[in-house]
């Protein structure tokens, strides 16, 4: 262990202050991070190259912890979905690579008793009829312009009658999500950020690099018979299968040139969350540098067709035009990154923000030529459960 990372670091879930200590797990390596060293609020602008002034940023950064003794400093927080917006970065004081499995299974069982609070209110931005106009416009572009795919999404808003418990939030998350990328990155504004991602952006170890980019999705059934026909009509989904190849040719043509080898499978997988089904794609490859870290290529990539569309300029002035809300950090990028380069980026997706009694939950949908407003309203629906599910609410939206 290095100098300010203590053999003797404990994460328990009793005395967890999510103002002051972090957590992102995955099936790789999991993190737990405790303390404020250094904050970083760069803007992530031209990430990938090692010359911007982010980079320069996260270079002075380690350098600063190198110089106290510590070999391999890490950072680890949050990139917004925009990146002229300030990033949400920190240097803890202390870290510690943890197994998830055994995190998980020393995790004291909890109730899964909703929390002794109710909703005051529920507000959807946009609202239902507003959204599905917003994808009726942007189908509407598809015949004008050359935009292939827009990624329109939305926030639901809750009061609540009283202050809900983060670390509450964060246990059922694991419970009720085990496989997922499972994050806690507290915001300058105060809130805490939450989530339990699908979606792998980037990991790095080395010169080996994989993605695991998600697009094109159906809602989870109740009955095994249901179940095996929406998720084999999602396989064989033209509409979906043309959605998931854009993001998978992007992400390829972005990687190719940093690359010795890089391997993307002809046709897509189905995985699955308790809440959707999903086309997946593993991407893997070999760098041909090894000193290309993985948030200079979790820069490179972000924001993939999947959470913005394709190509980039037509589908974020369409977000622009048509969202009437800022994204802030959902689908953004969240995860870690050492000084070595190595590091493992997840997108920022089936995630809340928490403030005292306020809870902001967020999701999307990507919109190509074949979508449906209905449809896609749907989707939100069903990807907004992940969370309210976590939270222990359901939505009971007003105008």
């Amino acid at each position: 262990m290095q100098r300010t990372q203590s053999e003797t670091l404990t994460f328990s879930f009793a005395s967890f202050s999510p103002k002051t200590e972090f957590i992102f797990t995955s099936e790789h390596r999991s993190l737990m991070a405790s303390g404020i060293n250094q904050t970083i609020i760069q803007p992530a602008i031209d990430g990938d190259d090692n010359n911007s002034l982010f980079q320069r940023a996260i270079q002075r950064a380690f350098l600063l912890e190198k110089q106290k003794g510590i070999n391999n400093p890490i950072i680890i927080g949050s990139i917004p979905f925009d990146v002229n917006q300030p990033s949400c970065l920190y240097v803890p004081t202390a870290f510690k690579f943890i197994d998830r499995h055994a995190f998980q299974h020393a995790t004291p069982t909890i109730s899964f008793t909703p929390p002794a609070v109710e909703v005051l209110s529920a507000r959807s931005v946009p609202n239902e009829h507003s959204f599905k106009s917003a994808v009726a416009q942007v189908v509407e572009k598809f015949q004008s312009t050359s935009l292939e795919k827009a990624v329109l999404s939305r926030v639901l808003n809750l009061e609540l009658d009283g202050n809900i418990s983060p670390e509450y939030v964060l246990r059922r998350l694991m419970a009720q999500n085990p496989t997922g990328y499972h994050f806690s990155i507290p915001q300058a504004d105060g809130s805490i950020l939450l989530g339990a991602s699908p979606e792998l952006l980037i990991r790095k170890q080395g010169q080996q690099l994989s993605s695991n980019p998600l697009a094109g999705s159906a809602k989870r059934q109740q009955t095994e018979a249901d179940e095996l026909r929406v998720s084999q009509a999602l396989l064989a989904s033209t509409k979906d299968r043309y959605e998931h190849r854009l993001v998978i040719d992007e992400i390829q043509r972005l990687l190719a040139p940093h690359c010795v080898e890089l391997h993307v499978p002809d046709d897509p997988l189905l995985i699955n969350t308790p809440a959707m089904w999903h086309l997946s794609t593993k991407i893997s490859g070999t760098l041909k540098s090894p000193s290309t870290s993985a948030l200079q290529l979790a820069c490179l990539l972000h924001p993939t067709p999947a959470v913005c569309g394709f190509p980039f300029d037509l589908s974020r002035c369409a977000i622009n035009e048509l969202e009437s809300f800022e994204r802030g950090m959902f689908s953004g990028m969240v995860g870690w990154c050492d000084a070595e380069g190595n590091g493992e980026w997840a997108v920022t997706i089936r995630c809340g923000k928490v403030l005292n009694n306020t809870v902001s939950l967020f999701a999307g949908a990507g919109i190509v030529d074949a979508s449906c407003p209905q449809s896609e309203w749907a989707e939100t629906e069903a990807k907004l459960g992940t969370m309210l599910n976590a939270f222990g609410l359901k939505s009971k939206e007003s105008a």
